[in-house]
């Protein structure tokens, strides 16, 4: 992560990491990967998502889009302009890709993913140049909190 991302934690970033985090532990409980997201326009949560690709049988019910797709309901706009996504987990390029479309101004993700990363840990799809959307990423906000539960989470599962 370069120093122009890195996160600097308001408090108010801090409580909707909080919030994101509470989302994923019931992702966990669900027996989904531990992803939570929340989305925020003006100081207001417009949309929620966890983690439900076993649940709904469906690959694209990552966190994010599940709260994408909820706030775009709420506001009636695709377009999530002047919002910020804050995930527990560095997005994938397929989170990405919808984020860069819906136009989000700003994403606060908690723990890297070093797997499938898209905003920097493997590729960096916000910082590509020839793609018309650049959004603001800031990585590490309660990284460890964040960390900790996926790390839990696989743990016991190796162990089944």
């Amino acid at each position: 992560m370069n120093p122009s991302e890195q996160c600097n934690p308001a408090a108010t970033d801090i409580s909707f990491m909080q919030m994101a985090i509470a989302l994923a532990k019931k992702a966990a409980e669900q027996g989904e990967v531990p992803v939570g997201a929340v989305m925020v326009k003006d100081g207001q949560i417009i949309g929620t998502g966890s983690n439900a690709p076993i649940d709904r049988q469906d690959p694209t019910a990552h966190a994010e889009i599940i709260a994408m797709r909820e706030a775009a309901q709420r506001i009636g706009n695709y377009r999530l302009i002047d919002c910020t996504l804050y995930v527990t987990l560095e997005p994938c390029a397929m989170c990405t890709g919808a984020m860069q479309h819906a136009r989000i101004t700003r994403i606060v993700y908690g723990a890297s993913d070093a797997k499938t990363g898209a905003c920097g840990s493997v590729v960096n799809l916000m910082a590509e140049t020839k793609l018309n959307h650049h959004t603001v990423v800031e990585g590490g906000l309660l990284a460890h909190d964040c960390g900790q539960l996926l790390s839990t989470f696989f743990k016991a599962r190796r162990k089944k």
